[in-house]
């Protein structure tokens, strides 16, 4: 028996108990005739006290030969600590240790194995192994274990079936790029890993199975950022005879679930709000509502006032910051500097100060006076004390760069608050999205979703004006969950490839399988796709999914810690039929 309690177990109660323990040394204090040691596992930590006087003085010895992280086993009496500790759950006892056994011994980590570590993230992930012995992320990948355990127990009481769908699929051309697997027995073809289980749910509908999830890995090769990984999961569901009210209730409850389980938070029933009107209240599809700041548009009250920045531009727009009218000249630089970065791409603001005492002080004195600026207080919103920022140009753009400032700037005045949350749906998204680069449509959210039902007379005439049956459910700013209503007749989902460019040919080839599973009796059906990395990473109140993935990839998409991707051997690459030249 290695151990009869673990280290985050024992209390006052135990006192006198014989116990046996094991883990890793977390510290070693000598004081001489008694070393003290931390003993840490999974649970949490217990002090050991090797003591000359009440035990065997070759225990002290063999304690002083003790490092870092060895792995260590020991007996002895639980008994009451002097000097107690407060801030650990075993503060208030030790074990006086009689036995000790070094189970495996230890060379010096890269980095301090603490809650503040002295690691950067490259060499913390390239020995994530440790990295996990760590506290915070220990307790990350044991928060995301409960919300998966959540998830589950929600979807099963509700009658879902978890279906395994394949990893080895046929590649598509839509979406982000596929990673691709050669198939050594079918020489110079290839297998795609699934970006999700998307045509293989629906056709769980088609068999009856009526309500399926999974909680699944899906791949995309695409460019990364903190938020996004090649690998990822999804729990993906799908349900039969339903409409968008019936997906929508039901997910809502899913979150509601997690939230008041999970977080102990009552939610009342989720705001909807229309993609339009997202887009033009908050300058993006996914608004955090926590906080205000509603975008205002001023093109009526500032153009045609001698101001040619605002007179040639599309789209004037601005919002009231909360008690920032004391800024200083070197803060509004500090915000003008900010939108003028590459990657915002903005020529500048212009800022306004609404003063206590109801008088305006601008950027723009020499072209408006108090009273215009009164107008664009009111417009906006905004009471004394408050800042008003405004921005021009072209309005998809401009409503983008102001959504970026907007964010920022919530997030000095620390209004993005991590234990609050503020879900919401948005609806009524376009169905199509027009691509200046291949003069075609593009699906905005995949080629199976189908149109709002009012608005299928448009898809002959004008196919850019149709609305889909979809939605997304955002979570402080995040987009955690999308899907949609799908199409389920073989002649509206070929209407669909024909405005998407595909020929005939092309879409029996790629998805001539679905459109053979629809001849066959296929159910209405809709769903919806969870990100669990990211839903996880904002019920613990961050946003970066990496620190809620036991081994994820860095931003190149590289795993360090194996050194993958690598190269394969020759032998490997002839036995695929494959040749790789990089010189070629």
């Amino acid at each position: 028996m290695y151990r009869s309690h673990n280290n985050g177990e024992l209390r006052l109660e135990h006192e006198g108990q014989e116990i046996c323990l094991s883990g890793w040394v977390q510290k070693i204090r000598d004081k001489g005739f008694m070393v003290w040691v931390d003993l840490r596992d999974r649970y949490g930590m217990t002090q050991l006290i090797f003591d000359a006087e009440r035990t065997d003085a070759s225990m002290v010895e063999k304690a002083r030969s003790l490092g870092r992280e060895f792995v260590i086993q020991v007996k002895g009496k639980v008994i009451e600590r002097e000097a107690k500790n407060d801030q650990m759950p075993t503060g208030d006892i030790e074990i006086l240790v009689s036995e000790l056994n070094i189970l495996n011994e230890s060379k010096t980590p890269p980095f301090t194995i603490e809650n503040e570590t002295d690691g950067g993230d490259e060499l913390r992930m390239k020995y994530r192994y440790l990295d996990i012995r760590r506290k915070p992320v220990r307790e990350n990948l044991i928060f995301r274990s409960t919300v998966t355990m959540e998830v589950r127990n929600y979807l099963a009481k509700e009658g879902f079936i978890d279906v395994e769908t394949p990893y080895l699929i046929k590649s598509t051309p839509e979406g982000a790029r596929d990673f691709v697997v050669p198939s050594r027995m079918n020489e110079g073809q290839f297998y795609a890993l699934p970006q999700s289980p998307q045509t293989f749910k629906q056709l769980l509908m088609v068999g009856g199975l009526d309500k399926y999830f999974q909680i699944v890995k899906c791949f995309r090769d695409e460019d990364l950022r903190a938020d996004r990984q090649p690998e990822f999961t999804q729990i993906d569901c799908e349900m039969a005879f339903v409409e968008q009210e019936d997906i929508l209730n039901t997910f809502e409850g899913l979150v509601r679930h997690l939230l008041k389980q999970i977080k102990g938070i009552e939610v009342e029933e989720f705001p909807r709000m229309t993609y339009e009107e997202a887009i033009t209240t908050y300058g993006n599809d996914k608004p955090d509502i926590r906080f205000g700041m509603k975008f205002g548009e001023l093109n009526e009250l500032a153009k045609g006032k001698g101001f040619g920045v605002f007179d040639s531009q599309e789209l004037v727009v601005g919002i009231a910051v909360p008690g920032c009218a004391g800024y200083s000249r070197k803060q509004l630089d500090k915000i003008v500097d900010f939108v003028k970065k590459p990657q915002i791409g903005a020529n500048g603001l212009i800022w306004v100060k609404y003063n206590e005492d109801g008088s305006f002080k601008s950027s723009v004195d020499k072209f408006f006076d108090q009273e215009q600026l009164k107008g664009w207080a009111d417009q906006l919103g905004a009471e004394k004390g408050d800042l008003l920022l405004v921005m021009a140009g072209d309005a998809g753009k401009t409503r983008s760069q102001l959504s970026t400032l907007r964010m920022e700037m919530a997030e000095e005045l620390g209004l993005r608050k991590p234990n609050e949350f503020a879900p919401l749906w948005v609806v009524d998204f376009p169905l199509l999205e027009w691509d200046e680069e291949t003069q075609r449509y593009h699906a905005m959210h995949h080629p199976f979703t189908s149109p709002k039902p009012e608005d299928m007379d448009l898809l002959d005439t004008e196919p850019g004006k149709v609305r889909a049956n979809a939605y997304d459910m955002v979570l402080n700013g995040n987009e955690i969950g999308g899907g949609s209503i799908r199409i389920f007749d073989k002649e509206t989902q070929s209407r669909m490839f024909d405005l998407l460019g595909f020929s005939k040919e092309e879409a029996k080839d790629q998805f001539g399988f679905l459109m053979n599973a629809f001849e066959y009796g296929a159910p209405p059906h809709g769903g919806l796709a969870f990100g669990l990395d990211r839903l996880v990473a904002i019920l613990g109140g961050q946003e970066t999914i990496r620190d809620f993935i036991a081994f994820p990839k860095n931003n190149s998409g590289r795993d360090v810690m194996i050194d993958a991707p690598s190269n394969i051997d020759d032998n490997q690459l002839k036995e695929l039929s494959l040749k790789l030249d990089l010189n070629k």
